[in-house]
């Protein structure tokens, strides 16, 4: 039997499909006509509910952590600055409170325009009082909430001086006057160490270069999120997240020592008319970097800071490479101090390639010992130690480079830095010719940056052990430290000590009083040491265009405490002694002379201290106690602090003192042999105003002691050097201000004969004057009249 196929029950399903269709078409049609609503009869109420209630997120700026000297002072902070901006317009949504609030802001508006703009003027130089005047007027025709009044930002000073002015010191909500904050970074030293410390993009304050950007993260700390929202017409600032402030980074640089140090080498710079230059100073014992200069010629013929050249100028060192090349020789045995070289008349041909001293054409130096080599700077003789010490293993010598730390990473932190390079034979033994060693060994063939030099240096001076540069060394949040930056030691040892000693040895002998060729270095206050240098630079044409000349050492060589390079990057004729070695002698002794700590026991007078004690005056007791500490002169401490101070006067005898303060009295204090500093601070702390005759120590005042006084009550002092002229205590007054009865009456006989005061006349008011009292409010009017 045939089966039937099931059939579609259509009158069951279609219906139910149909009403499904029509009821959504029916809810579309009802949500299109709902939004269209709401869209078009609705508008104007839905745009004034979100203005009441509208909530935006934004960033709240953490504050820049500062950058700080050694000894606390601020090199780069962060200050406030701030746009200003002025709202004429009433923010009332009620229209009768509307129209008297924009009446009240528009008459005192009007009456305080020209006050403002000329007030303006003053504080702020740049503004330009008719250009503000129509900008406000203008913005007030096109009802503007947002008429931006200069251009540029002003100071806080500035801002404050501004809310003086009648209409800005008003609240924002009745005057309309408000800023716009933001933080610019500043450097109180101006351009001072500008590379070392670096720089911050104008536009969005990310950092550009040096401890800036080397320490980015933790000056800039952790923003903070807020928004701002409205509720009844007024803004309220709801933070939702804090802003963490960032850390100071407190660096080794001494503010004093770098001044001095950019002025000479500018100096310098600029009598030579040089290309470039740089200067680092640095503490021995500790590897921290007091002062570091990197000046370049700008096109206006100036010097200003560029870019860290002492720490990325990667160019051939010149001859302060020669110790480096003995200091091998002599660890590995190869040459001794009493080792000669024959230097014959300067020239000598290597392999092809003519060797020449610096004296070449004056017959050269014939036979020198390894001092005198590095004495008179002897190419020739450097180069045919080491080359026929090394020539049949050149890498020996290079692994001799590096056991002594010349060629180490010293990890500087401020970016630019770049390490040294110098290469093995075996890297690439093509390259390597006949004249690549005896040339290394006298400065040529290598790229060492002036700090990696000055490290080494500073290793010589340091007995040997090798400290890596410090430029930071604490990282702080208030008086918390949150990371040390302790002294980092390389090398312990970079050489045997016999061969430290020796090395010693050659460069105090480059530094002599009419010999050597760092002879200009030469101090009569202190002994030096050190090393010249110069280092032809060749172009890419194959010539010498320009000469790198420098000079390092350390100072005082018997006891180091600093050691300094100079380089300098000028034309021909260039020569490292004559051009570096004053630099160095004069940053040298400014240096030691402000180290110079006075002993004031030494200088003493020890024969009056011991049988008389020194005159005191009385006064402040509180001073006369520190001196008398510092002197280490014996005195008995009785002092009564009244407000933090003392006031007193000494009353032992002749061989001890005894500071004992003065009993209390109300009123007038007794000054009589006061100094004159101590008698106005006094009076002043009081509110007295003081007026002084004469010189030396008070002797007479014109208003009694113990008499009541009151703030701003003028007080005469006589003063005087004669001390017969100081009188007892009852006779201390000045002739007061206080009239006798005989000169009353004489003063009311002469009133009597005057002529009585001619009346003033009344002035009627001009028309200016009426049009502004118009435009004024009721309430003002009032006053007026």
């Amino acid at each position: 039997m045939k089966k039937r196929k099931p059939t579609f029950p259509s009158k069951d399903i279609i219906p139910r499909y149909v009403a499904i269709v029509v009821f959504c078409a029916i809810a579309g049609l009802v949500i299109l006509g709902k939004a269209a609503y709401i869209m078009f009869v609705e508008h104007d109420y839905w745009l004034t509910v979100s203005a009441k209630y509208e909530s935006n997120y934004k960033v709240l700026p953490a504050t820049r952590g500062n950058i700080l000297a050694a000894d606390g002072q601020v090199l780069a902070t962060s200050l406030p600055e701030y746009r200003i901006y002025l709202d004429p317009m009433t923010w009332e949504r009620d229209s009768l409170r509307a129209i008297k609030d924009q009446h009240f802001r528009d008459s005192i508006l009007t009456h305080c325009l020209d006050s403002i703009v000329v007030g303006m003027h003053r504080i702020v130089p740049g503004i330009e009082p008719d250009k503000v005047r129509r900008r406000i007027l203008e913005g007030r025709k096109k009802k503007s909430h947002n008429i931006s009044l200069y251009n540029r930002r002003v100071t806080y000073i500035q801002l404050t001086e501004l809310k003086k002015l009648p209409l800005f010191r008003l609240s924002s909500a009745r005057g309309g006057f408000y800023t716009e904050e933001f933080r610019r970074r500043k450097n109180p030293f101006g351009r001072l160490a500008a590379r070392t410390i670096g720089t911050l993009r104008s536009d969005n304050d990310s950092a550009l270069s040096g401890l800036e950007l080397a320490f980015d993260k933790e000056l800039s700390g952790v923003p903070g999120i807020y928004h701002r929202q409205k509720v009844s017409n007024r803004y309220l600032n709801v933070i939702d997240t804090m802003a963490t402030d960032g850390c100071d980074v407190v660096t080794t640089l001494d503010v004093a020592l770098q001044d001095i140090t950019e002025k000479t080498l500018g100096d310098q710079l600029r009598r030579l008319e040089a290309k470039a230059g740089m200067c680092i100073l640095m503490e021995v014992a500790t590897g921290d970097v007091k002062a570091i200069s990197s000046l370049s010629r700008l096109k206006d013929g100036t010097y200003a800071e560029i870019e860290p050249r002492a720490l990325t100028n990667m160019m051939e060192p010149g001859s302060v490479f020669k110790p480096m090349s003995f200091m091998v020789a002599m660890d590995d045995g190869k040459i001794t101090m009493s080792s000669t070289c024959d230097t014959g008349c300067g020239v000598r041909e290597m392999h092809g390639r003519k060797m020449r001293d610096s004296n070449w054409r004056k017959g050269g130096d014939g036979v020198l010992s390894v001092p005198e080599i590095i004495k008179k700077s002897s190419n020739v003789g450097v180069s045919t130690l080491i080359d026929n010490a090394y020539q049949s293993n050149p890498d020996q010598f290079v692994d001799g480079l590096y056991r002594i730390g010349i060629a180490e990473n010293l990890h500087i932190p401020i970016p630019g830095y770049r390490v040294p390079r110098i290469r093995h034979r075996r890297d690439n033994p093509d390259r390597w010719y006949g004249t690549t060693l005896p040339w290394m060994s006298i400065g040529y063939e290598t790229q060492i940056p002036p700090i990696s030099t000055l490290t080494f240096y500073n290793g010589v001076a340091n007995g040997g052990k090798l400290i890596r540069p410090r430029f930071v060394t604490a990282i702080k949040r208030g008086d918390e430290v949150v990371q040390e930056f302790p002294v980092s030691v390389i090398r312990e040892k970079m050489c045997k000590d016999e061969t430290l000693r020796n090395i010693q040895l050659c460069l105090e002998g480059v530094v002599g009083k009419n010999s050597g060729t760092g002879k200009m270095a030469y101090s009569r206050h202190f002994k030096v040491a050190g090393k010249t240098g110069t280092a032809q630079i060749w172009s890419k044409a194959g010539f010498a265009s320009d000469y790198l000349v420098s000079f390092a050492g350390y100072f005082p060589a018997d006891a180091p405490r600093y050691s300094m390079i100079v380089c300098i990057e000028k034309g021909a004729p260039a020569y490292g002694g004559l051009h570096c070695c004053p630099v160095f002698k004069k940053v040298a002794e400014t240096v030691m002379a402000r180290d110079l700590n006075t002993n004031y026991t030494t200088a003493m007078d020890s024969t009056d201290f011991r049988h008389a004690l020194p005159t005191m005056l009385p006064g402040n007791l509180e001073a006369l106690n520190t001196v008398l500490d510092g002197f280490s002169i014996p005195h008995t401490d009785r002092i009564a602090r009244v407000d933090g101070m003392a006031w007193g006067c000494n009353t032992g005898g002749t061989a001890r003192a005894e500071l004992t303060s003065e009993p209390r009295r109300a009123g007038m204090p007794a000054l009589t042999g006061y100094g004159l500093r101590d008698a106005v601070y006094r009076l002043e702390r009081m509110g007295l105003r003081v007026k002084v005759r004469g010189v030396g120590r008070v002797v007479r005042q014109n208003v009694k002691p113990g008499t009541a006084v009151r703030k701003g009550t003028r007080v005469e002092l006589l003063l005087s050097t004669d001390p017969k002229h100081i009188p007892d205590e009852e006779d201390t007054e000045l002739p007061t201000t206080t009239a006798s009865p005989d000169s009353v009456k004489k003063d009311s006989l002469k009133k009597q004969a005057l002529p009585p005061p001619t009346p003033t006349k009344k002035v009627p008011p001009t028309q200016e004057t009426k049009e502004k009292m118009a435009a004024l409010p009721e309430t003002h009017k009032k006053k007026k009249q």
